[in-house]
């Protein structure tokens, strides 16, 4: 293991943070029993110029999800066979679904957030527990058949923290009783972003103007809510690794194989992930929330583990984990960007789904991805979550992406708004509405009320679709809209049901 080489490289990119002044991060490597190299640099808040330490706290955001299903797997009051419904109240489709596999990104159930942002609510906009769960109860269908591909959500974290609750099980005294105690961890768990936490970094995105701090509205929950060092992250990341104390015996079972229902396995178990790389396989999990970027990833084979939290929104922490445990490994990444491949926008055949590539930048349905090459006219990412497979076929792309294969023909250029597309949209379940109105040939869509109502042109890209982007902080959104008879349905990489219909 070459922690000297490792060091060095995260060493440098925290010298790179401190010496521009501004936020920065922690990055810490560890064996099963010390912390071996300690990387600090930036500030933790720009107005007091606190430095980053190993001590700031940071929202750890999705890397949370794997405390939940270590509880459940530790505590066992709710099954990961049982179904949804038996422990909570939800639409038919959604109660259905069993607990694994909406922990698994493998259910179909809707992001949420994905969902409220296209009827046109910010993830900035402020939105209590309780609120989205009666959001969810309007929501009829899923974006897939259970099973049948992998695509992230936060949904089913939200759910089954819910189904807890509703047994009288309080989530964040639990987590404190089973692992945060026995193991001295000082995490913590606040509900929204309103709840005072000491020594908590400030996120940031950097804006035209320059700095700004990251908002986010909604209620945080099991999916993302948890806060605390990069110390206390290792320091359970150490005890998985070690295999001891409150968390003995639960890597293998949080990071085992899952599969889809036809048998074929995926890359994502109960809140983490897995990842082939040099001949071993890495446990690992991401998080984000605006202006914070984190990553762990353990090596059990090799005793090794990374942690790296940001609270600056540009950091790639996964690629800074990963680069590092090439490092220690002794081995090389796949960097190539590809290039090889055609470039520009292209539809599904059959589908109403749109992907966009770029200089080895690939965009489905609004969610980016960077694709390196394995092979002439082959390229892959490194994600499980959304796991991209591309190769050129003369001006096609066949793609496999969250394990569907799919073909993808060249989207026209000359296309102009179709006249039928006018008109006043409405989804009665959420007393939502959508106007579409043409002028000089360019469609706008508006949408909200009083000084909140705002207008986005649609770009045509098929005869019956059209794209939108807007953006909020340091989030984008890109929202395709498909058109059929009377019906207008709204399609994002985590929400792909939303429809609507002519007033």
């Amino acid at each position: 293991m070459d922690w000297d080489g490792a060091g060095v490289m995260v060493e440098a990119i925290a010298r790179d943070w401190t010496r521009e002044q501004g936020p920065g991060g922690v990055i810490l490597l560890f064996d099963g029993g010390r912390i071996r190299v300690a990387a600090s640099g930036g500030l933790s808040d720009l107005a007091s110029k606190i430095p980053c330490s190993p001590e700031t706290v940071f929202r750890y955001a999705s890397i949370g999800k794997q405390f939940l299903c270590a509880l459940l797997m530790r505590e066992g009051s709710i099954g990961f066979e049982d179904r949804l419904g038996d422990h909570l109240r939800l639409p038919a489709a959604i109660g259905e679904l069993p607990v694994g596999r909406a922990l698994d990104m493998t259910s179909g159930i809707p992001d949420l957030m994905e969902a409220y942002w296209q009827l046109g609510i910010a993830p900035s906009t402020v939105l209590g527990r309780d609120e989205l769960l009666d959001f969810i109860m309007s929501l009829e269908g899923l974006n897939f058949p259970p099973g049948s591909e992998i695509s992230y959500s936060n949904t089913g974290y939200r759910l089954v923290q819910a189904a807890l609750e509703a047994k009288g099980i309080d989530y964040a005294a639990s987590l404190h009783r089973a692992f945060f105690a026995p193991l001295g961890l000082g995490i913590v768990f606040p509900e929204d972003q309103t709840e005072p936490v000491p020594g908590l970094a400030t996120g940031y995105w950097r804006s035209r103007a320059g700095w700004r701090s990251g908002r986010y509205g909604s209620y945080l929950s099991a999916s993302g809510g948890l806060a605390g060092s990069a110390l206390d992250l290792a320091s359970w990341a150490q005890a998985l690794l070690a295999d001891r104390g409150a968390a003995a015996g639960l890597l293998a079972k949080l990071g085992a194989q899952r599969h889809l229902a036809d048998g074929r396995p995926t890359r994502y178990g109960l809140g983490l992930a897995r990842y082939g790389f040099a001949g071993s396989t890495l446990f690992g999990h991401g998080g984000s929330l605006p202006g914070y970027k984190n990553h762990v990833l353990i090596a059990p084979a090799e005793g090794a583990g990374i942690v790296v939290l940001s609270n600056r929104e540009e950091t790639d922490a996964q690629e800074i984990a990963l680069r590092a445990m090439a490092k220690l490994l002794g081995t090389e990444m796949p960097m190539t960007v590809a290039q090889d491949l055609p470039e520009g926008r292209f539809i599904a055949e059959g589908e109403p789904l749109w992907l966009e590539h770029r200089a080895g930048a690939v965009t489905f349905l609004g969610a980016q991805q960077n694709v390196f090459r394995v092979a002439p006219a082959v390229a892959e990412n490194r994600s499980a979550e959304l796991p991209i497979r591309l190769q050129g076929d003369g001006d096609d792309l066949l793609a496999e992406i969250g394990l569907v294969r799919r073909r993808f023909r060249r989207s026209r250029e000359d296309l102009t708004a179709n006249p039928h597309w006018q008109g006043r949209f409405r989804w009665a379940a959420q007393h939502a509405e959508l106007e579409i109105a043409i002028s000089d040939g360019v469609a706008h869509l508006s949408c909200g009320i009083g000084p909140l109502r705002t207008s986005y042109a649609l770009v045509p890209i098929a005869q019956d679709l059209a794209l939108i982007e807007r953006s909020d902080g340091p989030w984008r959104q890109r929202l395709c809209l498909q058109f059929r008879g009377d019906e207008l349905r709204l399609i994002g990489n985590r929400a792909r049901l939303l429809r609507f219909r002519r007033a």
